[in-house]
């Protein structure tokens, strides 16, 4: 468990290659794989699902806007995090003023704290509602759960338990299938979006895109390349021309299909919510419990069961990613060792923000908060956030210094520079529905 403690010596007799096939799911899925999955947390799958029931079919188009900004601004935040051997903060510390380094890192904090709460509160109702007992009694376990895991189970092994749980996220296409689907009405839908010139529309759709394209999940894949790159005991500057084109390749096919699947999930969510929700006049969800709770009578006890398993499985892959993303921001901003690979005892500072977050979390669903509203508001901060960030990365990706002499693509950084000013667009709108 140890930072220092040597691996495992291999066997020398090479196991049959039947025998090797399995694990090449773990070695070929990355940390754009395990990010895009993340988005699709508790509180992501009642944004969709809101989405869905409130305007129908007629918002599936969202996905496919969002998906080349998404892949864009992962991809940028991937190549920072190889390229400079440091994660997003560490690099600002060096080339922003620190009073922007720190507001970001600290609204961050915030902002994952309280999405911690609303996922971990929807984990809760999500078991209760399968099992029975208390939602507060099952918050208490996933919280405890989770943070264990993060302190004291290493990178090296995290790693493989974060990629597996992104295989739950198909529970919600196989959902989608136990229900009748009008596949001509969705097809009339995505060839012709519709637009609706209403507060209720635009603010949906600044929900959508905030969920979507969210400051922790730039954060997380910056810092989980570092740790990659710290596993394969290598340095940016001792490798060849070869070796960092390969692996910038593997970054690439690696957040493309991550974010193509985090969008398709986003996709039969938004499905489900249309088809089974707004199909029967529910157009109000306020968690993604109640909205697998809505299924149970109109969709069958199999999709309900799917969808609230779902719940649960996707909150143990995206609460330690909250929690993590937040100890990296704020460790790097201060300059503290960092890493989820390090014992404890090396980056106590790192860890114990790892602790609060979580802690204060899970503390939030005792206290007379309304978790989804306060979901709400964070999504404002991380709304208003982005923006910045996001331009922040786009000019340390164009910086020889952060890059070294790859930097990012013209195409990449044009969908980029158009996500950072479709994001602005969006936190204006919403600036302006706030203020009606």
């Amino acid at each position: 468990m140890n930072a220092g403690r040597p691996s495992a010596v291999r066997s020398k007799t090479r196991p049959p290659r039947t025998a090797r096939r399995l694990p090449s799911f773990l070695r070929h899925v990355g940390p754009g794989v395990v990010t895009g999955a993340a988005d699709d947390d508790p509180s992501g799958i009642a944004t969709y699902t809101q989405a869905g029931a409130q305007f129908g079919t007629g918002v599936l188009w969202t996905v496919f806007l969002t998906l080349p900004f998404m892949v864009a601004i992962q991809l940028v935040s991937a190549r920072i995090g190889r390229q400079s051997g440091r994660g997003i903060t560490a690099n600002l510390r060096r080339h922003a003023p620190l009073s922007f380094v720190y507001a970001i890192a600290g609204l961050l904090l915030v902002a994952n704290t309280i999405n911690i709460a609303a996922d971990i509160a929807a984990m809760g109702e999500a078991l209760q509602l399968v099992v029975g007992g208390g939602h507060h009694f099952h918050a208490v376990v996933f919280g405890i759960v989770t943070l264990l895991l993060q302190v004291f189970v290493p990178y090296r092994r995290l790693a493989p338990i974060l990629k597996w749980l992104t295989l739950s996220l198909f529970v919600y296409v196989a959902a989608a299938f136990t229900v009748h689907v009008p596949w001509p009405q969705v097809v009339h839908d995505l060839v012709l979006p519709r637009v609706e010139a209403s507060p209720a529309f635009w603010t949906m759709l600044v929900a959508v895109f905030g969920t979507t394209i969210s400051p922790y999940l730039f954060f997380w894949q910056a810092a989980q390349e570092v740790e990659e790159l710290r596993l394969r005991g290598g340095s940016v500057a001792a490798e060849s021309r070869a070796t960092t084109r390969r692996a910038v390749r593997r970054m690439r096919l690696d957040t493309v299909v991550g974010m193509a699947f985090s969008n398709a999930i986003a996709f039969f969510v938004i499905l489900m919510g249309a088809v089974v929700l707004h199909g029967a006049g529910i157009t109000e969800v306020r968690s993604a419990a109640q909205a697998a709770e809505a299924l149970r009578p109109l969709a069958g006890g199999f999709a309900f069961a799917l969808f609230a398993f779902g719940i649960i499985a996707t909150g143990l892959l995206a609460v330690p990613v909250l929690a993590s993303s937040a100890a990296y921001a704020v460790a790097e901003a201060l300059d503290w060792p960092e890493g989820l690979e390090r014992h404890w005892r090396e980056a106590r500072g790192f860890y114990s923000i790892i602790v609060v977050a979580t802690v204060v979390g899970t503390a939030l669903d005792f206290s007379p908060v309304d978790p989804m509203k306060a979901l709400y508001w964070s999504a404002v901060v991380n709304g208003v956030v982005s923006v910045p960030i996001m331009a922040a990365m786009m000019l340390l990706s164009g910086h020889r210094d952060v890059m070294g002499p790859l930097t990012v693509r013209r195409k990449t950084r044009f969908l980029g520079w158009s996500a950072v000013a479709v994001m602005a667009a969006a936190v204006a709108m919403m600036g302006r529905d706030l203020l009606r």
